[in-house]
């Protein structure tokens, strides 16, 4: 239950950043960065969505049309379809929150089918450990978003 207490504070601290974001900055890529706020935003929402697929294979991925946009590697030059809304973006992170803590309370010591691992460095067993990295991953793009917030806003 803590971790996801963790993940539920990670997402309120993201929409809180997300919250400060002026609307014409979203699509604004300053040197330096490699990607824009509404790719971070996306990017958190694919990559949480991915992930509770993997630690639950059952899982459905809700907006599977994003994945293309927001995958990692992707960037929003190379974008051959509209991207969703800030709205639409926002909400999805809203509904988000519930649902993959409801899809996971009660399955976080179980075993993942196929572990994951972030090169050699790190390998994730479990499908706490995954929500673990859920956290910190959120945490690192949430970062990112305040950081293009203030280098859009100079």
């Amino acid at each position: 239950m803590e971790t996801l207490g963790q993940f539920n504070f990670a997402r309120i601290y993201t929409l809180g950043r997300i919250k400060q974001v002026k609307d014409v900055a979203w699509d604004i890529q300053p040197p330096g960065f490699n990607n824009t706020i509404r790719w971070n935003v996306g990017h958190i929402f694919v990559n949480s969505e991915m992930l509770a697929k993997k630690a639950i294979p059952s899982y459905e991925i809700v907006h599977p049309e994003w994945l293309t946009l927001f995958v990692p590697g992707t960037k929003p030059s190379e974008w051959g379809i509209e991207p969703p809304t800030s709205n639409e973006l926002v909400s999805a992170l809203q509904e988000q929150t519930e649902r993959i803590k409801t899809v996971l309370d009660n399955n976080l010591s179980n075993f993942l089918i196929e572990s994951m691992s972030i090169g050699n460095l790190h390998e994730m067993n479990t499908v706490e450990a995954l929500v673990q990295f859920i956290v910190w991953h959120e945490g690192v793009h949430a970062g990112i978003i305040h950081a293009l917030n203030r280098a859009t806003s100079a």
